[in-house]
């Protein structure tokens, strides 16, 4: 083998090497996302940059209350009447990829994979109720000074309400709770689906900081 075909083989090992270093390292430590949607508004908007933190689920350690995580998308995302089943509020997840190639390109190059950012509201064992316009837990109102004054809290018929959260899963919404899309509608999240908390905001600048 002449010296210019071993230093070829040499960068090629190399870059594999760091690809390989990089993609383990976005998938169990942390990697920069971008806010695309208006569900966490005021307190995250649209364009923005964040840095996730992915560590949470690497030991699979159950977020706290007021934690703002991204989760996988559900496969069934409304449901019809008939449909809601408060005894069992948990998110449907039926789609997934099947085969080897396919679980790398979904889960680690995350292509074709939907991902939502909201706020844990609510942990396992604890009572959800939404009357009135307000959260209650274990039939305290909860407090929330994140939401933007007059926000009030429903849920859009047939929705998910007056249930128990399950064991390993989180009751999740968005700041922005006319605008978002969230538990109320689709259920609880189980642990294995949450990705990572939302750690810093890193853009723009004056913004730069811990995310709460």
């Amino acid at each position: 083998m002449n010296d210019k075909i071993k230093d070829i083989l040499e960068w090629i090992y190399c870059i594999v090497i760091a690809v390989i270093l990089a993609l383990l390292f976005r998938y169990f430590i942390g990697t920069p996302t971008i806010v695309k949607q208006v569900s966490m508004y005021p307190t995250l908007v649209q364009d923005q940059r964040l840095w996730l933190n992915r560590w949470n689920r690497t030991i699979k350690k159950m977020p706290n209350r007021g934690d703002i995580i991204t989760f996988e998308a559900p496969s069934k995302k409304l449901y019809n009447y008939g449909e809601v089943d408060n005894s069992n509020p948990v998110a449907k997840y039926d789609k997934e990829p099947q085969g080897l190639w396919n679980k790398f390109t979904y889960y680690i190059l995350e292509i074709h994979k939907d991902s939502y950012i909201k706020r844990v509201i609510a942990l396992p064992g604890e009572h959800v109720n939404i009357v009135n316009g307000s959260v209650y837990i274990n039939g305290e109102k909860l407090e929330e000074d994140y939401l933007q004054p007059g926000v009030v809290t429903d849920v859009t018929e047939p929705g998910f309400n007056d249930f128990v959260v399950p064991e390993n899963c989180v009751f999740a919404m968005g700041d922005n709770r006319t605008h978002s899309t969230d538990c109320r509608a689709f259920g609880c999240i189980p642990l294995n689906k949450i990705e990572s908390k939302v750690w810093i905001r890193i853009w723009p600048l004056n913004l730069f900081g811990k995310v709460k």
